[in-house]
């Protein structure tokens, strides 16, 4: 009796025609391609996920730690795995969180097409370095205000750029599309005009001619999911110095995916609610006081170290994060937004 052989449609390798299915890559060598496979493929593929985020959801939100300590110990299927619950919550927060950045961003462009006052920055630093040697005291804003209406100093005055110019002016060089230098110019840049200050310029001609005051606020909401992205890692190699003893940094990864999958958790429900009923500040105060709280029980659980030490490190985890890492990740999302958008 001769065996016969076949061909498989995927890998093309060759196999015998007994078996179902190709030994090599899995594939079903006699499934035909019906609308019923189609969707049965599909929806057992989705509802396989949901069903492991059902799963993984209430440990997730009420067993700090208990799904990173499961996925180390080698319990990988059982539960989602961290980067894609992380990526999945992760979505959900940021549709939801897009509905809020809409409103704001109409906001900012209302104000903006208000031609009632013209744009003025303040270079604070060196305006406070010449009130200073001038032995002049500011106590606050409102100080700085009067200042700066009575002041005749030529140098300070330097350290103000005003963008009250003639629109008409400006309006007539663009729609003749006027080089941009020379609509720059009759928005009052200076020939000297260093790189910075020739950049404000420039995004304040493009703020103008959009009409669109939340371009940049726009930029730095949709720079939030990458520096996330950047921020999550670093959070990791954080809990790495503080446990360098405990597991490789794979280990702290794990860890990290399942907090930030819990962080977004409980950040989508405050904006749904919100979107829904206006949340006390008390409220939210309370829930994210409760996400140091879940930290710490969730570094005694994953660490196994004592309480004193468990509430020692992940304090200073959290504190390292939030006022020097995000910060700068903040500051950075703005220079970004500033320069591209």
């Amino acid at each position: 009796m001769s065996i016969k052989y076949i061909i498989c449609k995927n890998c093309e390798r060759t196999f015998k025609d007994e078996y179902n299915f190709c030994p090599y890559c899995g594939q079903d060598d006699k499934e035909k391609l019906t609308l019923g496979v189609l969707f049965y493929n599909t929806i057992s593929n989705y509802f396989s996920v949901d069903a492991r985020f059902f799963k993984s959801f209430i440990p997730l939100m009420a067993k700090p730690g208990y799904l990173p300590q499961r996925f180390v110990q080698g319990k990988r299927l059982l539960y989602l795995h961290p980067a894609q619950m992380y990526l999945f919550i992760s979505v959900i927060f940021f549709f939801l969180f897009s509905f809020i950045s809409r409103d704001q961003i109409e906001k900012d462009n209302s104000v903006l097409n208000e031609d009632s006052k013209p744009i003025t920055v303040i270079d604070s630093t060196k305006i406070n370095e010449r009130l200073k040697k001038e032995g002049i005291e500011v106590r606050g804003i409102t100080d700085l205000d009067s200042i700066l209406k009575t002041q005749k100093s030529n140098d300070l005055n330097s350290d103000l750029i005003s963008f009250d110019f003639n629109k008409v002016k400006a309006d007539s060089l663009i729609k003749l599309n006027a080089p941009e230098a020379d609509i720059l110019k009759s928005m009052g840049m200076p020939d000297d005009a260093g790189f910075f200050k020739r950049k404000l310029y420039s995004q304040m001609l493009k703020l103008y001619k959009q009409r669109n005051g939340g371009s940049l606020l726009q930029g730095f909401y949709d720079s939030i999911p990458i520096a996330m992205f950047v921020l999550l890692p670093i959070f990791a190699f954080i809990l790495k110095l503080l446990y360098y003893k405990k597991g490789s940094f794979s280990h702290h990864l794990v860890f990290s995916f399942y907090f930030f999958a819990f962080l977004f958790m409980v950040f989508s429900f405050l904006v749904f609610i919100d979107l829904v009923f206006e949340i006390s500040f008390w409220i939210e105060l309370l829930v994210m006081l409760s996400t140091f709280f879940y930290l710490f029980l969730a570094v005694k659980r994953f660490y196994g170290e004592g309480y004193f030490l468990s509430f020692i490190k992940s304090n200073v985890a959290a504190m390292t994060f939030l006022l020097f890492v995000a910060p700068l990740a903040a500051a950075i999302m703005f220079l970004i937004a500033f320069l591209f958008y």
